[in-house]
């Protein structure tokens, strides 16, 4: 680094400190009382300490801003002061010629600090409490600068020199665009350009030369604002001033920190921030890994970890940066290799929250590794791999004593369990250490992971861990809302229990996470709290909100507006933000199985509107599926492409992405209610292309596959390939205890029975399927179950069709309360083939009965261009209106009827929809 020798562990005092520091002293000048000078309101004064707050503390970049960068952001927030302000600092700057004056400099900041020895203080006089963040800053730049030689002093001149010519040539062109307002500013550029720096600037040629043959020695220390009232060791890392600087690649990349990166000049001064700023930096780059995903940009931010690498060496968080950053890329290689560097060369014991337990031993982190590998393994679809480490994890973790990496351990392995599918676990749960080993091996998974779960749980209540708490208890809330709790014994004596499961249950996991959002500062990290809302605070000085009529500097050229020191972010950390907005989506999923479409919509709204800034990309990706799903069902085909179209632009449709299947999905029920067979196979293909070839990974995606496949050959009329197909679903959805699934696919079996002519053989398949929607308070899914054994019923003759109707009407208030578009058509459907079936029901009395739900229905089903339903319903009309004697209106009806019916790719296979002879009969 450019011009900075210190003694190791020592705070180095910068160029930029020194600036920061002439701003504190303007701020609370010891001389004056009241507001100090040149402050006309006690508004503009706090302006000013906001700022400074918020600089020394902001975590945007890993290096300091330069002098032009600083003037840019005084310009926003000066309002009529920022001249003076610009104009006091570069004065200030130039000033300091000698060694005495920068002796007389930090001489004068002493008395700028308030304290028991301050002597005699006005009432209204301004003092800096030296405990204070800005306090404790003054106060360890002025220990930093006592600490330096007289050659560090004339280093740090020399810094200054360059520091200040470096401003010159940028800010130059805006200083003469000026020379009408203020007729000192080019004498005050020529002082920059011609000041005297008697022992430095004869030196600055020879220093440049050195500084290209050698690295130097400068401070990287660890501040925590916790513990502002002591000073804590610094990191000793080492810089190389060439690092980067030819790299022109830097000047094209447009997302790395939010800006571009800047270019390391071998003449000018480079200077890290802070050991806690750099460390917020680099918390904050992971958030936005994770929450952006694949969309991050890989090249430009491994250019900013390449130059932080080579000016701080000893910073090995970067090789878990990268890690992270060929992860979210799918970059396997890659991400091991780093990984491995990483806790090769610091042991896992820099860049984690982990509270090193009371008696640790020195073997490093180990545990923590393998936790961090057996994730890894889990993202890319190694489910055994990842289960073995983990499972090795908390062995190590037990024999380390090391209670809060086993909690977390024993939540990604309750983590994987839930997401992916294990049929069994016997020789990899069941060695020595295991966390079943107290329970047996001959549970199911799902008694298991159970066990696993409140485990979990209680050790991370016992812990105090909140955010660990929180997301157990969403972890509870899942498997509560699709498992029936049983006794784990299997011997002893027998209660009365119901096998269901129980929504109170699920409703009440799903609020003891609310209470993370006031417990969160027992646990979060101040540095990446304060960190990120400075930062936030910093950025938003160049958005200006609201009029000017709210400044009192109505008079400023620029932008400065005071209601931008009221509208900033919430200072809660993203990771909590993330856990609170988990909860609404677990919330609509919840509605989403127990058949409550309303409730699902309005949680998923809630999220979106909420929590969209602080998510992930994957959640916020989920959610919009979820919305454009609903209007798909709800409102049809063009409102849901047009939504998908907006969702495509914000997402990358990059494979196996939510927003990619949700396309498929769309256009393979689009061309399945159009009749394109041949489409939608193609889709259905798409679709098992996505899905992995790795037994239990992609679980949901290989059944959804599966499900379509076997509509797309029911819809062709090839029954006994279908019924084949989902019996094969079947045997594996029950395999790997997906109940939901199960229920549904039992229901298409039913209905390619149905179809095939077999209602007989139907029935049990439906009747299996309302257990089950039974058992798991299915209610939409139950009521369809319902349609459909009605349909059945209906299918064995018309004596039968008042039992049908009686089952219909039963289902009636679900399905037209929370049932979408095509649900509802074929319960009216089904209800207009019911009166027509039965023999004691005359259409000529009563026409309305049958004419309104045939109506309704193919109203609704334009909306889906289902043309295999509307040919069914008009139909029907043509058969009612026949029986009335209105030849226009059957003839109209008919019309309709052949036109759905060409639409069709497959007009040949259509049969009649209804049974003639019951019609005629009727």
């Amino acid at each position: 680094m450019a011009g900075v020798v210190k003694a190791p562990g020592a705070f180095a005092i910068t160029p930029h400190k020194v600036s920061v520091c002439i701003l504190v002293n303007i701020y609370a000048s010891p001389s004056q009382i009241s507001v100090p000078f040149p402050f006309s309101s006690v508004s503009q004064h706090n302006r000013l300490g906001l700022y400074l707050l918020a600089l020394t503390k902001s975590c945007d970049d890993i290096l300091e801003p330069k002098l032009d960068q600083l003037i840019n952001q005084l310009r926003e927030i000066g309002g009529l002061l920022d001249h003076w302000l610009t104009d006091h600092v570069t004065s200030r700057l130039s000033s300091l010629s000698s060694p005495d004056d920068l002796f007389n400099f930090f001489n004068e900041l002493r008395e700028t600090l308030g304290g028991p020895d301050s002597g005699v203080m006005e009432d209204d006089q301004v003092i800096l409490d030296p405990n204070s963040n800005l306090g404790m800053f003054l106060r360890r730049c002025i220990l930093a600068f006592n600490l330096l030689t007289f050659e560090g002093i004339c280093h740090l001149l020399t810094n200054i020199g360059i520091y200040c010519k470096e401003a010159i040539s940028s800010c130059s062109s805006y200083e003469l665009r000026r020379v009408d307002d203020s007729g000192n500013d080019l004498e005050s550029l020529s002082e920059y350009e011609n000041m005297d720096l008697n022992l430095v600037f004869k030196k600055i040629n020879e220093e440049m030369e050195a500084r290209k043959r050698a690295t130097e020695q400068v401070s990287f220390h660890l501040h925590l604002p916790k513990e502002l009232s002591t000073l804590v060791e610094d990191i000793e890392v080492f810089a190389d001033p060439k690092s980067e600087h030819n790299d022109k690649g830097r000047e094209s990349s447009s997302y790395a920190s939010g800006e571009l990166l800047r270019d390391v000049d071998p003449n000018g001064g480079v200077f890290l921030r802070t050991n806690w700023q750099i460390q917020g930096y680099l918390m904050e780059q992971a958030d936005a890994i994770e929450k952006h995903g694949s969309s991050f940009t890989l090249n430009a931010f491994e250019l900013t970890l390449r130059q932080l690498q080579k000016l701080a060496p000893e910073l090995h968080r970067v090789h878990f940066l990268r890690y992270l950053n060929n992860l979210y890329h799918d970059d396997y290689f890659s991400a091991l290799e780093n990984l491995h560097r990483y806790f090769d060369y610091s042991a896992g014991t820099e860049g984690f929250d982990f509270v090193p337990p009371a008696g640790c031993n020195s073997f490093g982190r180990y545990e923590i590794a393998l936790l961090c590998l057996g994730m890894m393994h889990f993202h890319f679809g190694h489910p055994k791999k990842a289960l073995e480490v983990l499972t090795e994890a908390v062995r190590v973790a037990q024999q380390h004593s090391n209670d809060t990496c086993l909690a977390y351990t024993l939540a990604a392995i309750c983590s994987l369990l839930s997401e992916i599918g294990f049929s069994t676990t016997s020789g990899i749960l069941g060695s020595p250490f295991s966390p079943m080993i107290s329970v047996g091996t001959s549970l199911s998974v799902q008694q298991q992971l159970f066990v696993l779960l409140k485990g979990s749980l209680k050790r991370a209540e016992s812990l105090k861990l909140k955010q660990l708490v929180a997301a157990n208890h969403l972890a509870m809330a899942k498997f509560d809302l699709t498992h029936v709790q049983r006794p784990l014994l299997s011997f002893g004596p027998k209660t009365s229990m119901k096998l269901r499961t129980c929504p109170i249950i699920v409703c009440k996991e799903l609020r003891s996470g609310y209470h993370l959002i006031s417990e969160f500062c027992c646990e979060g990290s101040t540095m990446t709290a304060d960190g990120a809302f400075s930062t936030a605070w910093l950025k938003n000085l160049q958005k200006p909100l609201g009029s000017l009529v709210l400044s009192q500097d109505n008079g400023s050229r620029n932008n400065s507006n005071p209601f931008l020191f009221f509208t900033q972010p919430s200072s809660i950390p993203g990771s909590v933000m993330q856990l609170v907005g988990s909860s609404y989506l677990h919330r609509a999923t919840a509605w989403e199985i127990y058949g409550s479409a309303p409730l699902a919509r309005v949680n998923a709204l809630v999220y979106a509107t909420c929590f969209a800034d602080a998510s992930s990309s994957s959640d916020a990706a989920l959610v919009h599926v979820k919305l454009i799903q609903h209007l798909a069902v709800f409102k049809g085909y063009k409102e849901a492409f047009a939504a998908l179209k907006t969702a495509e632009e914000k997402f990358l449709c990059v494979s196996k992405s939510r927003i990619l299947i949700l396309k498929l999905q769309l256009l393979h029920e689009r061309a399945l209610h159009r009749g394109h067979l041949k489409l939608a196979q193609q889709v259905c293909d798409e679709l098992g292309v996505l899905a992995s070839s790795v037994t239990a990974v992609d679980m949901e995606l290989k059944t959804e596959a599966s499900l379509r496949h076997a509509r797309t050959l029911l819809a062709a009329k090839q029954f006994s390939q279908a019924a084949a197909v989902a019996h094969s679903l079947f045997c594996m959805c029950y395999k790997f205890n997906l109940q939901v699934e199960s229920a549904t696919v039992l229901l298409l079996l039913a209905e390619i029975h149905m179809k095939s002519g077999n209602a007989v053989v139907g029935l049990p398949y439906a009747l299996a399927s309302l257990s089950y929607c039974q058992t798991f308070n299915l209610d939409l899914l139950r009521a369809s179950a319902t349609l459909t054994l009605a349909e059945l019923w209906l299918s064995l003759g018309s004596n039968h069709a008042k039992t049908a109707l009686t089952l219909l009407h039963g289902a009636f208030p679900m399905i037209l309360g929370h049932g979408g578009l095509e649900l509802c058509a074929r319960a009216y459907i089904t209800e207009a083939k019911c009166y027509l079936s039965d023999p004691s029901f005359s259409v000529s009395r009563n026409p309305e009965l049958v004419l309104d739900p045939l109506r309704q229905a193919a109203d609704e089903l334009q909306a889906l261009e289902h043309h295999e339903l509307m040919a069914e319903a008009f139909y029907l009309m043509a058969i009612v209106f026949d029986k009335l004697g209105q030849p226009e209106q059957r003839e109209e009806a008919a019309s309709s009827f052949k036109n759905h019916v060409m639409s069709l790719d497959h007009p040949h296979d259509v049969e009649d929809p209804i049974q003639s002879d019951t019609l005629l009969n009727a």
